[in-house]
């Protein structure tokens, strides 16, 4: 795992080996979120990180090399009962180097891709302007 320099915020130096790692793929940008990161590229989501564990987008086609890997899903508790999401924790093996890694971001991203695009986001609602009286 990566080191957190405050409870759920991640030090700089981590940032920036997780941008080394996916530097063989293909650039990405990470946003701050739910105590945790997201790792994007061109405005996809396509991993995580929460508590210096990085986590990568799987779907139903690349969640058996995950499997096969060793690795497991990230998961919360919510209202009692356990809630697995779509990320998976990357491999140990392939932290290692972004050659190593590339396979991996190259699922992820792929997945992202096949995912169905998020909703918009819905505007408040303007309440209608009043017209003046015509006299």
């Amino acid at each position: 795992a990566l080191s957190r320099h405050r409870r759920g915020h991640m030090r700089n130096d981590d940032l920036e080996h997780l941008r080394d790692l996916f530097s063989a793929f293909a650039p990405v940008a990470f946003k701050a979120m739910f105590g945790g990161h997201g790792i994007y590229r061109d405005g996809r989501i396509l991993g995580i990180v929460v508590d210096g564990v990085p986590y990568l987008k799987v779907d139903e086609a690349t969640r058996g090399d995950c499997e096969a890997a060793g690795s497991a899903p990230f998961a919360y508790e919510a209202r009692g009962r356990g809630v697995a999401m779509r990320y998976w924790r990357a491999p140990d093996a392939a932290l290692d180097s972004p050659e190593d890694f590339r396979p991996w971001a190259r699922r992820a991203w792929e997945a992202a891709l096949r995912a169905p695009p998020p909703k918009p986001k819905k505007q408040a609602a303007v309440p209608p302007r009043k017209r003046p009286r015509a006299r």
